[in-house]
C-alpha cells in the first residue's frame, strides 16, 4: 500500500486587512486576486519540494472559488502541483471558519498549516493547531507576527519540511504567548504578540488605533521596527522573539503627567504620542494582575473580551506555546546541505 502523499493545510482569511485601520492610517487593501495569486504562488512551491495534497479552509470571500477557477491550468503548466482539497464545513464568514479548519487540519494529521492573514488570523489558528507547526504569510494590517516573505520561498521551506528532508529540530521554533484569563478562566484566550487594556467599556469597531483609552501593554517581543502597539514597548525596551520573557508597559491617562512621552507607529502612516508611566520585563509564568476596574482586553490589535467591575483579569506569559516553521533558516540549510540540487540523469 502507498504512503499518503505529504499533506499540508491552508487558511487564508479572505477578510483580513479590512478593517478601520486600512482607512484612518492609508493603508493598502489586498484584494481577492491578490491574495489568490500568493496562495498559487506558494502552492507551486511546495509542490515542487514535495507536497502532494492541500487541505484548504473554504471561504464565501471569494478565494475558494477564483483559486477553483485556476487550479486546472495549473496542474496542466505544473505536474508537480499538489491536489486541493477544501474542507467539508460550514461556512460562518467569522473567526469560527478559522477555528474550526484549524481542528479539521490538525485532526487529519496535515505537516503544517500555511496561514495567510495578520496577527489575529495566525492567533486563532495558534488556538487550534496544538503540536502542528504554522507558516505565516503576512497579509493583514499590522502583521507583528507574520513575516513578510515572498510565498515562493514559504512554500520550499514547507515542503522541505512536510516530505521529511528537513526534521523539526532542524526546521521547526517556539514561540511565545500571552495568556488572558477572566474569573480564574471563566473566560479565557490568548496573544500572540500583544495583549491591551483599555478603558473602553464595549467591543465597537474591533481594531485599535486610538491610544487615548489605552492603560496596560504586555508583550510577548516587543521589536522597534513592528508597527501596532508592540511598537510602543519595542522602542522602549526591546524584546527578541526568540529571547526568554517579555515586558509590561503602563500607559498614562491624559489627566497624569507622562514619565515621558514616546512617538510610536501604531498602525501603517500613523505615528502616536504615547503617555508612559513605567515598564517592566515579564518572566515565563508569570502573572499580571491587570489593576484596571471595567473595560476591554484587545488581543493581538482587536477588542476581544469586556470585562466588568469585580472581575479577576489576569496576563500570564507562556513559553513554548506552539511552534512555527523557521522559513530562513530551513533555505540556508537546504542550501549547505544541497538539498536543493538536482542531479543530472
Amino acid at each position: 500500500m502507498a504512503a499518503p502523499p505529504p499533506t499540508i493545510g491552508l487558511i487564508a482569511n479572505p477578510v483580513s486587512a479590512r478593517d478601520i485601520r486600512r482607512i484612518v492610517a492609508n493603508a493598502n487593501n489586498l484584494q481577492t486576486a491578490d491574495r489568490v495569486n500568493i496562495v498559487l504562488r506558494m502552492l507551486a512551491a511546495a509542490g515542487s519540494c514535495g507536497v502532494g495534497r492541500v487541505l484548504m479552509m473554504p471561504d464565501t470571500g471569494g478565494i475558494s472559488a477564483m483559486l477553483s477557477r485556476s487550479l486546472g491550468h495549473e496542474r496542466v503548466m505544473n505536474h508537480d502541483f499538489p491536489e486541493v482539497e477544501f474542507l467539508e464545513m460550514p461556512v460562518h464568514s467569522t473567526v469560527e471558519d478559522t477555528f474550526g479548519a484549524a481542528r479539521r487540519m490538525r485532526a487529519a494529521g496535515v505537516a503544517a498549516i500555511v496561514v495567510l492573514g495578520g496577527d489575529g488570523t495566525h492567533r486563532a489558528v495558534a488556538r487550534e493547531c496544538g503540536d502542528v507547526p504554522i507558516a505565516g504569510l503576512s497579509t493583514g494590517t499590522n502583521n507583528a507576527f507574520p513575516e513578510m516573505r515572498e510565498p515562493t520561498i514559504t512554500g520550499m521551506a514547507v515542503g522541505l519540511y512536510a516530505s521529511g528532508r528537513l526534521p523539526a529540530e532542524q526546521a521547526l521554533v517556539p514561540n511565545k504567548i500571552l495568556e488572558v484569563q477572566v474569573d480564574h478562566g471563566a473566560r479565557r484566550d490568548i496573544a500572540l504578540v500583544d495583549a491591551v487594556i483599555s478603558t473602553d467599556r464595549y467591543v465597537g469597531a474591533r481594531a485599535l488605533w486610538r491610544t487615548e483609552s489605552l492603560r496596560w501593554l504586555y508583550v510577548t517581543y516587543a521589536d522597534p521596527e513592528a508597527i501596532g502597539m508592540s511598537a510602543i514597548a519595542g522602542l522602549l525596551e526591546p524584546v527578541g522573539r526568540r529571547e526568554p520573557g517579555g515586558c509590561a508597559v503602563e500607559l498614562c491617562p491624559a489627566s497624569d503627567a507622562p514619565k515621558l512621552t514616546l512617538l510610536a507607529p501604531i498602525a501603517p502612516g500613523m505615528v502616536r504620542a504615547v503617555g508612559i508611566s513605567g515598564w517592566q520585563r515579564m518572566g515565563a509564568d508569570q502573572t499580571f494582575r491587570v489593576e484596571q476596574q471595567a473595560g476591554v482586553v484587545a488581543l493581538d490589535g482587536e477588542r476581544e473580551l469586556t470585562f466588568d467591575p469585580g472581575d479577576v483579569v489576569t496576563i500570564t506569559l507562556r513559553e513554548d506555546a506552539f511552534r512555527t516553521l523557521d522559513v530562513s533558516r530551513c533555505l540556508q540549510i537546504a542550501a549547505a546541505e544541497g538539498l536543493l540540487r538536482v542531479l543530472a540523469p
